[in-house]
């Protein structure tokens, strides 16, 4: 009787998840509105947002001439997924013209990295878990 090697090779495992990639959104609005514009962002699914007070440096006559009220600002930092950023944009924009003295300025900067699969998760606001395909 012929005997025929039974050591199995070990299964690979490959965790198979829908990364998307991060951007920091930076939003300068009037102090007086940054709890407004916070509540707007959070429709993005933004999981982590914060927001400190700035001082423009601009002197009184350019603000007249842009139409801005004042230099006490309110700047915003959310972390937002690259899918959602975009859109977040425009809605940002839109509100700038469209609500009194609720001028700003938007951008975003891409986040080139995590440290830890729990944290991107927290701030890419993705709440399913890895799977594991055979």
């Amino acid at each position: 009787m012929e005997r025929t090697n039974t050591t199995r090779k070990p299964r690979r495992t490959k965790k198979v998840s829908d990364f998307k990639k991060l951007k920091l959104l930076v939003t300068v609005v009037n102090r007086n509105k940054t709890e407004l514009y916070l509540d707007i962002l959070s429709d993005f699914e933004i999981n982590f947002q914060t927001s400190v007070l700035g001082q423009g440096t601009a002197h009184s006559e350019t603000l007249s001439m842009l139409g801005l009220e004042d230099s006490d600002k309110g700047v915003i930092f959310s972390v937002v997924r690259e899918d959602q950023a975009t859109e977040a944009l425009h809605t940002l924009e839109d509100k700038f013209h469209t609500i009194r003295n609720g001028k700003g300025i938007a951008f975003t900067v891409p986040l080139t990295s995590t440290i830890g699969v729990a944290i991107y998760r927290f701030l890419s606001n993705n709440k399913t878990q890895a799977k594991e395909v055979k």
